[in-house]
């Protein structure tokens, strides 16, 4: 039985869905034209107008923005409403620069927690829920955007943030917590030190995990459900649209919703700008349709997957997106290939051997790419012996080479070696950037 949060939106008829979209796009579109001096001069470069935007499919005709956009415009050339009416702001970690600031008014905050609302109502959660936030909170939208969409639905909320694993534990385990909101990777430490506390695992009562803010893969799910005894689901959002609550699985989950009345969804071809029809693999991109602060229209998310209208066995029409395992800017192009940590992440989990913890090093010496992968070996295979550990080398080796299609060079190290995050977890660092 599948459960709704707004049934007359995510359940709306395609016609109906369209109808929507198009009064909201041509509204927003106006209200960038008149109020925001960067749209309306691209706009106008463009020779396009307001008056030019009649339908939804007239989306076309707009031109793209992107993450440079934000930073060019830093902090608030891309408001399309006073400062006076921000009552909230979040940003990226701006580990690459400035930050990307997004500014919030009171009517973005609900939709914010609309959305949230309808992912967790999706989870099978309602008021009766505990649900512990365990995103970071602060700049990030993880924590608070979590938040907020657990208020919504009326759970108890406990606003752990990130971090403290024992307390984290402790809190887990006296106020009866029955879901858990954070990053996959976090999720999977959790696990590993509830192992370690001593706490009877029948005493948890957590039976829901709402993840996200980071590519995992099925494998990594299926991992993380054994080891917590959860139900583990999906949370997309991003920074500059909106945080967790853009998208979520719903009790099928073979794909992603979107919340289409909020931010409409296009494939393109990451090279040309086509938008490419339904089933086809390509960019993802947004265009907030009822966000009146900070609007961003057609912006590229760097996200890799497809999308389908095909109305979905839970009854949802909302439009649904196959799961994002790669973004374009986390690629790696080593010796000509590209290479997603999401990919090596599958194979480890597949391996009984290894633990889902690894750390990817990329250089080039003599003009040839290095491909370094350090990989948490268990501890009951973890052995002093040269030659087992060359043998499960090779072994590792062999399987992501079967996948990825070039030969990495694994470093087996010992269990707990390499670091944990209790965030988004850095799974590469290409020293390449920095000659």
């Amino acid at each position: 039985m599948s459960n709704y949060w707004n049934k007359r939106i995510e359940c709306m008829e395609r016609t109906e869905m369209r109808a929507l979209q198009t009064e909201r796009l041509k509204r927003v579109v106006d209200r960038v034209y008149h109020n925001c001096q960067p749209y309306r001069e691209r706009m106008q470069a463009a020779g396009i107008t307001p008056a030019d935007i009649q339908s939804i499919d007239d989306i076309r005709k707009l031109p793209f923005t992107s993450k440079k956009d934000l930073r060019d415009y830093y902090p608030w050339g891309l408001l399309s409403v006073p400062l006076s009416q921000i009552v909230k702001i979040h940003a990226s970690s701006g580990t690459t620069g400035k930050p990307i600031v997004v500014g919030y008014t009171r009517n973005d905050v609900a939709d914010w927690a609309e959305a949230g609302a309808r992912c967790l109502t999706a989870y099978g959660l309602d008021k009766d829920d505990v649900i512990q936030v365990s995103y970071g909170y602060g700049l990030f939208t993880g924590g608070l955007g979590a938040h907020d969409a657990a208020m919504n639905i009326g759970a108890t909320t406990i606003p752990t943030s990130a971090g403290n694993t024992e307390k984290q534990l402790l809190l887990m385990h006296d106020l009866g917590t029955t879901a858990l909101a954070c990053t996959p990777s976090y999720a999977l430490y959790l696990a590993e030190s509830l192992e370690k506390s001593g706490i009877p695992r029948n005493e948890i009562k957590v039976k829901v995990g709402i993840f996200g803010a980071e590519p995992w893969t099925e494998e990594m799910r299926k991992e993380i459900e054994y080891r917590l005894g959860i139900k583990a689901y999906d949370i997309y959002g991003l920074t500059e649209i909106s945080g967790p609550g853009v998208g979520f699985e719903c009790e099928c989950q073979n794909g992603t919703h979107l919340s289409e009345d909020l931010f409409y969804p296009e494939i393109i071809n990451p090279e040309t700008g086509e938008v490419l029809p339904d089933g086809q693999e390509g960019e993802l991109v947004f265009t907030t349709l009822n966000k009146e602060g900070m609007p961003l229209i057609r912006f590229r998310t760097r996200d890799i997957t497809s999308i389908s209208h095909e109305r979905c066995a839970c009854g949802r029409t909302l439009a649904k997106m196959s799961r994002i395992l790669a973004r374009t800017d986390d690629m790696l192009i080593i010796r000509g290939v590209n290479v997603f940590p999401s990919q090596v992440e599958a194979v480890l989990c597949t391996l009984k051997e290894v633990e889902p913890h690894f750390f990817i090093t990329v250089d080039r010496v003599n003009n040839t790419d290095t491909f370094d992968i350090d990989v948490e070996v268990k501890e009951e295979y973890y052995s002093d012996m040269m030659s087992e550990m060359e043998k499960l080398r090779k072994k590792i080796a062999h399987a992501i080479q079967s996948v990825v299609g070039i030969q990495p060079n694994i470093r087996p190290v010992a269990p707990n070696t390499i670091e944990r995050s209790q965030g988004k977890a850095k799974r590469a660092l290409d020293k390449r950037k920095f000659k």
